[in-house]
């Protein structure tokens, strides 16, 4: 069958119509395919950027103690946060790591830059680290990091009977595991 150029002529036509809206269907398939890459990339990104995010601060535990004096951590002199108070006992730290001596758990304190750690070796004592910085709250085993600071004001809390707490001579054998880095 002979062809005429005006049949050859509408049939590339038709054929380069084809062709064109193949080619366009081939773009708006590699556009669409981008636009979901893309959106799947920055998916992804959210997801990992809100697995890294840092975590919220449990709320603060409220302790009452049973003893009274005029000055206590968190009070404020002449523009300057009291860090420690008649029971304490402060070290300076070189901006050295506090470790957890005990599994345990980390709360933030009632009382600004403290938090208390509490573990079932020792069920009726509360421990107070004030002064240090990036504290790891929640859970912690024994060795791992409490935080970090200059200075540390460190207080030994025992429950009573009634609910409260009385500050207690720390024991040594405690803040040694606390400061042992190794």
């Amino acid at each position: 069958m002979k062809m005429t150029n005006m049949q050859a002529i509408a049939l590339s036509s038709k054929v380069n119509a084809k062709a064109h809206k193949a080619n366009r269907s081939i773009k708006s398939i590699r556009s669409n395919s981008s636009k979901l890459l893309n959106k799947l990339i920055i998916l992804i990104g959210a997801v990992w950027l809100g697995g890294c995010a840092p975590h919220s601060a449990p709320p603060a535990r409220q302790i009452t103690l049973q003893q009274q004096w005029a000055l206590n951590p968190g009070d404020d002199i002449a523009g300057n946060q009291v860090a420690g108070s008649l029971g304490d006992i402060s070290l300076y730290l070189k901006n050295s790591r506090v470790n957890a001596p005990f599994d345990g758990e980390l709360e933030p304190s009632e009382i600004e830059q403290c938090a208390l750690y509490s573990t079932p070796d020792i069920p009726a004592y509360l421990f107070r680290f004030c002064g240090l910085n990036n504290l790891a709250y929640g859970e912690i085993k024994a060795g791992k990091r409490i935080g970090k600071g200059s200075f540390l004001s460190f207080a030994t809390l025992r429950r009573q009977p009634d609910g409260t707490w009385i500050i207690v001579e720390p024991a040594k054998e405690v803040l040694e595991k606390a400061l042992n880095v190794g």
